[in-house]
């Protein structure tokens, strides 16, 4: 493993930020959460092949049946127009049902945006991947709230998928006081670039300090757009945090009044 690897998957195993794993912690990391995450997929997966080998052969059997019948020359051909025309009458009663589900198994099993314990984001809102079925697919909210998603109706949404994405930029906005001397400013940027690059195992070197406006003449709003090492798979408030609280020791080191 080469050294940018390690920084990489270095913050996904040291999650109490010790600076050390030993054996037990890398062991539960690599085949815990691996075998946990693989179980949940296969389980779902073949839950979902169930269901579609359930619905082609109750399709298989009602072919079968009419070739059968055709074969042994019990059905002539009053019997055939009278089938075709409750099939046409069924096309109509049930063609959007069938339209439905064709869309739903393209959805699972070509287009397969996700699978079980991805966190995706869904219409604005994030949401945890819990179980995939033909029809539906069941998703927890942050809050553990349960929700339903017709599976062709997700076909039409954009999806965002997190475990999917590579490392994931950030920002923190904040304000300061507008008579804050351009000098302190320069200061400041040089003590974020000093915390991002004395943090590896937490931030990428790639980072902007910028000064996005002037707020009613009294404020200078900033930001920071800084980069993870890794993706938002894994819950990184508590990583966003210590960039947060990083700022604030700049501001109280320097002394700049912040908004």
């Amino acid at each position: 493993m080469i050294e940018k690897e390690i920084y990489l998957v270095w913050p996904l195993i040291d999650v109490a930020k010790t600076g050390q794993v030993d054996r037990k912690t890398l062991t539960e990391w690599v085949v815990f959460n691996g075998r946990k995450a693989l179980a949940h997929s296969l389980t779902d997966t073949k839950t979902a092949v169930k269901q579609l080998n359930k619905l082609v052969t109750t399709v298989l059997v009602i072919i079968t049946t009419v070739v059968w019948l055709l074969l042994v020359e019990i059905a002539n051909t009053k019997v055939l127009v009278f089938l075709s025309s409750q099939l046409v009458l069924a096309s109509f009663m049930f063609g959007n049902t069938c339209k439905t589900i064709f869309e739903a198994i393209i959805f699972v099993f070509v287009t397969h945006p996700f699978d079980v314990g991805d966190r995706c984001v869904v219409e604005g809102e994030e949401l945890m991947v819990e179980e995939m079925n033909i029809l539906t697919t069941v998703f927890l909210k942050l809050n553990q709230e349960t929700v339903y998603y017709p599976n062709s109706v997700l076909s039409t949404k954009p999806i965002s998928n997190y475990y999917r994405s590579s490392n994931m930029g950030d920002i923190v906005e904040f304000s300061i006081a507008f008579t804050t001397p351009v000098k302190k400013i320069g200061q400041l940027k040089e003590k974020v670039q000093e915390y991002v690059e004395g943090n590896p195992t937490l931030w990428h070197p790639n980072h902007a300090v910028v000064v996005v406006e002037i707020e009613n003449m009294n404020k200078l709003k900033m930001a920071i757009y800084f980069c993870h090492t890794m993706n938002f798979q894994e819950w990184v408030e508590k990583q966003k945090s210590e960039m947060v609280m990083a700022l604030k020791r700049c501001f109280d080191e320097l002394q700049i009044t912040y908004c």
